[in-house]
């Protein structure tokens, strides 16, 4: 051990309290591996000690915190007075400590990490949580994961973390980054999280504008990537390494900084705890504090699709409004397994997980390289995910199917086109086909089209059995989702949603975004109503108003979504104008968000519908073209993306005469039909520009028939729309502004 383990307890920092200063010398202990362990097992002992004999030490701060050769230490002590000292818990969660104030019941929940002990008391030595890509690869059950949350909590306030300080948490999807997540909460400090694959400007923006005071990395890859910008433009006080050996970190950056790892704040923590308890003594010098509902548990900043991201504030209440509501629409069980791979600092994944957890399922994390491998040996009865992993699954299922004999193609894609027009009369009969109209059928006309409906349905009823029996059982079995995949973070293209229903793959798609802690609505196994994203959850309202005077549409009218509820935001953080923009004085949160809400009909087709959320782009998408019409680019991107020549694409034309479009070919896809086009010889390996343009150019064409606007112009680019590139978002969303910005010079050429 090369660095110092630095004790520094919260209930220790105050500068009114008494402290005991103790550092150690390599003039006293030597400087071998040997001599380190008895300066460490020193360490413990006086730690050990403190509690017993209710002394107090603080580990004076040195230049590197550390245990360093070149450093000499001594041992010295000085004893004041002491003061009662402020001790911030998770009341549930800690409630043997905060008992004389009243111990909760375990469903009592006011904080998020109160779910941890509900958990463990309910599900025990059940499996929690499966992490199989990391070193070492790791099963936790739920007893085990609370205690971790607690040591680790426990290891914070060792190392002087106090109650609302900011803790930026920069990481991707590992069980260490839950037990970071929940251990930050559980003492009281507020997380501010983002993933790996953001820009080191991003994360040094959020650092500094959050004003956090230490940092918590995922490995030493992204804290070499980050340590010099940062250790010159902000100031950490510490360093947590989630994963990896601290041997690997850049060493000329380390200078000055204490760098702890996972397991150094775990150890810290357990050992803090244990003298804790073992000292009646020491806990009657405390104050306890339980975390109130409406306390700041972190800061999410947005993924900036149309400026810097905003730090928004979620409270305990905001989150808890989530677990507890949630199970309505997806109806987790005990033992149910969910497959994990989005970030788990995104809002949607983050509340999907604290649900889980809350229900006693088991959550495995996954990456995007082993999705597919990870679906196939987990089985998992459920995957929440982002619309893009969804879409991928289709590109992959479509791409398989093209592959087979030009037999077995043309039955699977006969089978899937019959089952498509069973499926749309089974909603017909069924009364979840959506419509705008306010205006109710008659008693005949239902009758008529329920009729029909279930007379075309009973003829194509066979062909779709045998469609199941033959083709769609193996696909199912390929994907392995048990129960339903659940979509959500943007919009589900409504070719993807009907393939799947067709194959009797269930998914379910839900609304939300980050300012709402997410979720604002879904649809639900009982009443999954395709083309919408369901009805608001429990204790939740919606309006749609007019753009320009704000006066309340009725339903069937197309508008801007606004919302109420629980979930809603606390603000954004030192951002108030941003706040009062978003948010009114009755609370109702501005979406940004184009929609409408479905008519409630007692009879026909869409008695089901009435009150379903349906969206249709965002306002601050709309292209205006020169001629004063207004169109939502999204239908065509996602009208275009049916084709498997298109692998991205974003629609211009603001302020010109038509629209146009920016094209990311699939170009090993285009090459191959070039070559059946016969344009180019069998032989050739690539394409002029002008040749993928004018195929691109007659593939829009067709499968933007039915659009409302068709595209003209088309640039078509090399290189893919990435994260890395900052074209798009941590949650794969297309940066449309980032894009046509980078493009501007281009897109002139293209109009002229």
């Amino acid at each position: 051990m090369t660095t110092a383990t630095l004790l520094s307890a919260s209930s220790f920092s105050s500068n009114r309290m008494a402290i005991v200063s103790s550092t150690f010398s390599s003039d006293y202990y030597g400087t071998g591996a040997a001599d380190i362990t008895k300066r460490h097992a020193a360490f413990q002992l006086l730690v050990t000690r403190y509690h017993f004999n209710n002394s107090k030490m603080f580990l004076r701060k040195q230049r590197n915190y550390g245990f360093s050769a070149r450093r000499g230490f001594r041992v010295s002590c000085e004893t004041k007075t002491e003061e009662i000292k402020i001790r911030r818990c998770s009341p549930n969660l800690e409630s043997a400590l905060v008992s004389r104030n009243g111990a909760l019941t375990s469903d009592d929940w006011r904080a998020v990490p109160d779910i941890w002990r509900s958990s463990a008391e309910k599900y025990g030595d059940q499996v929690a949580v499966v992490d199989p890509h990391h070193d070492p690869p790791t099963s936790m059950t739920y007893k085990q994961l609370e205690q971790e949350i607690l040591d680790f909590s426990e290891g914070l306030r060792v190392i002087g973390v106090k109650p609302d300080e900011k803790l930026a948490l920069f990481a991707d999807n590992s069980y260490r980054w839950l037990v970071a997540d929940q251990g930050m909460m559980a003492m009281g400090a507020v997380d501010v999280v983002r993933g790996s694959r953001s820009s080191v400007e991003e994360l040094l923006q959020i650092y500094n504008h959050s004003e956090s005071v230490a940092l918590a990395v995922d490995n030493p890859e992204l804290f070499n990537r980050i340590a010099e910008t940062f250790f010159s433009k902000a100031a950490p006080r510490f360093v947590i390494l989630l994963w990896g050996e601290k041997s690997s970190l850049t060493i000329n950056v380390m200078e000055g900084i204490p760098i702890f790892n996972y397991k150094e704040i775990i150890d810290l923590g357990r050992e803090s705890r244990k003298a804790f308890f073992d000292s009646g003594d020491a806990r009657q010098h405390y104050k306890y504090e339980t975390i109130s509902s409406d306390d700041i548990a972190t800061l999410v900043y947005t993924s900036g699709t149309t400026g810097n991201p905003k730090g928004v504030m979620l409270t305990h209440k905001n989150l808890l409004h989530q677990i507890n509501n949630f199970w309505e629409i997806v109806p987790a069980q005990p033992a149910d397994r969910f497959l994990s791979m989005l970030p788990p600092w995104h809002a949607y994944e983050r509340a999907c997980e604290y649900f889980i957890f809350a229900n006693g399922a088991e959550q495995v994390y996954t990456t995007v390289r082993n999705f597919k491998v990870d679906l196939q040996q987990y089985q998992p009865h459920y995957v929440i995910s982002v619309p893009l992993v969804f879409e991928t699954l289709y590109s992959g299922i479509q791409k398989q199917i093209s592959k087979s004999s030009t037999l077995r193609k043309l039955l699977a894609f006969t089978f899937i086109k019959i089952s498509l027009a069973y499926m749309e009369m089974k909603r017909i009969y069924e009364g979840t086909y959506l419509t705008r109209s306010q205006n109710e059928q008659s008693y005949f006309v239902s009758i008529l089209g329920w009729l029909r409906a279930r007379i075309f349905a009973a003829i194509l009823l066979p062909v779709h059995m045998l469609a199941e029996k033959l083709v769609y059982s193996k696909i199912q079995s390929a994907i392995g989702i048990r129960k339903a995949g659940v979509s959500g973070g943007g919009s589900l293209p409504a070719h993807v949603d009907k393939f799947f229903e067709a194959i009797g793959v269930v998914l379910l798609n839900g609304y939300g975004m980050t300012e709402s802690s997410p979720v604002l609505a879904a649809r639900q196994l009982s009443n999954n109503v395709l083309g919408s994203v369901g009805h608001p959850i429990r204790h939740t309202e919606f309006k749609i108003v007019d753009a320009e005077t704000g006066k309340s549409l009725p339903y069937g009218s197309k508008g801007i979504v606004r919302v109420r509820g629980p979930q809603v935001m606390k603000g954004y953080y030192k951002n108030p104008l941003a706040t009062k923009q978003a948010v009114d004085e009755d609370g109702w949160l501005n979406t940004g968000d184009l929609g409408w809400i479905a008519p409630y009909h007692s009879r026909g087709k869409s008695r089901r519908c009435g009150g379903v959320i349906v969206l249709e782009g965002r306002a601050k998408d709309t292209i205006v073209l020169s001629t004063g019409e207004n169109v939502e680019p999204l239908e065509l991107e996602e009208a275009a993306m049916k084709s498997s020549l298109i692998q991205q694409i974003v629609v211009i034309g603001q302020d010109q005469r038509r629209l146009g479009a920016i094209v990311v070919p699939n170009k090993e896809e285009v090459l191959e039909v070039a070559k059946k086009l016969s344009i180019v010889d069998a032989d050739a390996t690539e394409l002029s520009k002008k040749q993928i343009a004018n195929l691109l150019d007659k593939e829009l064409r067709k499968w933007t028939s039915e659009a409302s606007f068709q595209i003209g112009p088309v640039l078509v680019i090399d290189e893919s729309f990435t994260i890395e590139s900052g074209l798009m978002t941590p949650t794969m969303k297309i940066r449309r502004d980032k894009v046509v910005e980078l493009y501007e010079e281009q897109i002139a050429n293209l109009y002229k």
